[in-house]
């Protein structure tokens, strides 16, 4: 980094919050996958305006910036690459306390303020913003990737639930604008802001979001179920819907052997099954408000299922700790990752096509991959699967070409024959580029381009969605 441009980013942040010493950036280097770059630098604003300088001393220095969140994200799109030639802009100290507003159900927040931390601040007033996830990311990084997580059935995503932004363009004059306003209803033109959800900070930097909240729904019954074979599981989330309407708040999938992973691997995991592991399990949740009771949501779970178990459908049901079989299912990477080493396809089907592709697609990998064996999981009810395969330690080395082919095997069938997404919740980045270009028809990708250089004419992020940065496909 040159002398000015360190002057002038000092001048922006402070002294403290431009990092340069090797040792300081090794913290901001890796995503949640453990990918890993080289920043330039790191520098660490406070507020919007910061934010602005930063970009106009880089963008004068002819130096590409990196927004940054949490680093949980999956497809390296807010790390830097191997070259030592980006900026990273870590926006950790954009984090005021949430502003709730209980009458409207809506909260201000800044981009790097946590989940865990917004919903602490939204508790007392009844009031969560209830996107489920195994992470803790910041909300700029949510709005970045527009995660959706295991309660999508109910509640939606991120694009679902956001009213307005502030964000910081990537022009070699910065303007603060504000997107959208906190109301609920708002048509008063093209929506700007939604162009930036799930735009992997490549469109320009998210400061602040104004979202809605959702009314805590203190009953609850969580339920585990096993099932007969896995084609039981979409039918039987018809039935529930029809019955529970949107009290269903979550319908999870879990596949035989990402199950054993779990109750194998994880120690501290209770084994509901008694030894007697079921070919298929689904973690059914329902919610409602006080007015309800756990006895009568059990009651009619009780009344809804019968029927399925008295013909062998559903097997059992476990309507134990809530806590203990939530735990479970978050617990599968982790037991997956202890199996052996993981390749990792996050996709979208329709949701009939679900159980029809995990076992077709299987059939397909095992015939070209044996080593890898799948252990797939996921979000049922909204057609989101984890279709994970795991090379076990007994199968060998690890062989990346033959992980590939298999990743390839998946993605093309996903996408060419079932019209489905080889990134239902990650979003695009380096780690997946090479299959946007390939699996995105060349005409959308142009007009993303478009929107992307009229957006940012500065480029911004890792992403260029006409001409995908090339990364490794971790």
């Amino acid at each position: 980094m040159n002398d000015a441009l360190t002057r002038a980013l000092r001048d922006a942040v402070g002294p403290a919050h431009l990092l340069t010493d090797p040792g300081d950036l090794a913290g901001y280097a890796s995503d949640g996958r453990g990918v890993t770059g080289r920043p330039l630098g790191v520098v660490r604003p406070a507020s919007a305006q910061e934010v602005a300088a930063v970009l106009r001393a880089a963008h004068a220095a002819g130096v590409r910036v990196v927004p940054q969140g949490a680093r949980t994200g999956l497809v390296a799109a807010g790390i830097p690459g191997a070259d030592a030639d980006l900026l990273v802009l870590n926006l950790d100290r954009l984090a005021r306390a949430p502003a709730i507003d209980p009458v409207n159900r809506t909260a201000e927040v800044d981009a790097g303020v946590r989940l865990s931390a917004l919903n602490a601040a939204a508790l007392p007033h009844g009031l969560s913003f209830p996107i489920d996830l195994g992470a803790d990311p910041s909300i700029g990084g949510m709005i970045g990737a527009n995660t959706g997580g295991a309660r999508l059935l109910r509640y939606g995503d991120v694009r679902r639930n956001l009213l307005a932004l502030e964000v910081v363009t990537s022009e070699a004059e910065p303007r603060v604008l504000q997107l959208g306003a906190p109301l609920w209803k708002n048509n008063t033109g093209i929506d700007l802001k939604q162009l930036l959800v799930g735009s992997s900070g490549a469109l320009g930097v998210v400061t602040r979001a104004t979202l809605a909240l959702s009314p805590l729904a203190p009953t609850r019954v969580t339920a585990m179920l096993a099932l007969d074979r896995d084609e039981t599981a979409v039918h039987l989330l018809l039935a529930l819907e029809a019955s529970f309407g949107t009290l269903l708040t979550a319908f999870e999938g879990i596949s035989a052997p990402a199950l054993d992973a779990a109750l194998t691997h994880v120690p501290r995991l209770r084994d509901p099954f008694a030894g007697q592991r079921p070919a298929y399990a689904v973690l059914v949740e329902l919610s409602a408000g006080a007015a309800f009771d756990v006895e009568w949501l059990e009651e009619r779970l009780g009344d809804t299922l019968a029927p399925w178990m008295e013909r062998g459908a559903v097997l059992d049901a476990m309507l134990d700790r809530r806590d203990d079989l939530w735990a479970i299912r978050h617990a599968v990477p982790e037991g997956l990752r202890a199996s052996g080493k993981v390749v990792a396809c996050d996709i979208a089907l329709r949701r009939g096509d679900v159980m029809r592709f995990r076992r077709d697609v299987a059939a397909r990998v095992e015939a070209i991959a044996p080593q890898l064996r799948l252990h797939d999981f996921g979000h049922v009810g909204d057609g989101g699967l984890h279709f994970n395969l795991v090379w076990p330690p007994e199968a060998g080395p690890f062989d990346p070409a033959v992980a590939e082919a298999a990743r390839a095997t998946v993605f093309r069938a996903v996408v060419g024959e079932y019209g489905g997404s080889f990134s239902a919740e990650h979003g695009i980045g380096p780690s997946n580029a090479v299959w946007y270009t390939e699996l995105v028809p060349e005409p959308v990708r142009s007009l993303s381009g478009a929107v992307q250089r009229l957006l940012a004419p500065v480029p911004v992020g890792r992403v260029d969605f006409q001409d995908p940065v090339q990364g490794d496909r971790a």
